[in-house]
């Protein structure tokens, strides 16, 4: 049985940091990518950053890129999204989700099977 669990989250103040980690069991990180997804209430979920299985590649929405930095510890079975310069945009559930997209589907839901239960993240101005 797969499981995602995600942790991390809370509240910061606008300009902070914080690190959401993603604990995988039932599945391998050296063979499915790592993404994370977050929805704020009332909106959709939404894309935030994916890493790829083979070479390391990295995606991220326009929104957090250069702010956010997707990576993982394979050894560990573990993924992280490392949030700098948090803004009072970013509050939502982080999500952390695994699959084996295409290229086309990368930052789609539709390019990943298994998701975690999320994580809070607030931020205060």
């Amino acid at each position: 049985q797969v499981q995602l669990a995600e942790s991390g989250g809370g509240l910061v103040q606008a300009g902070d940091s914080l690190r959401l980690s993603c604990v995988a069991s039932g599945l391998s990180f050296r063979d499915y990518s790592p993404a994370w997804f977050r929805r704020a209430p009332g909106m959709e979920r939404e894309f935030v950053a994916s890493i790829r299985v083979s070479g390391g590649y990295t995606y991220y929405s326009d929104s957090v890129k250069g702010r956010f930095t997707i990576s993982r510890h394979n050894a560990k079975n573990t993924g992280f999204l490392q949030m700098n310069s948090l803004t009072p945009e970013d509050p939502a559930v982080y999500y952390c989700a695994a699959g084996v997209p295409s290229l086309g589907i990368v930052r789609t839901s539709r390019g990943y099977r298994h998701w975690g239960l999320g994580t809070e993240v607030n931020v205060s101005s």
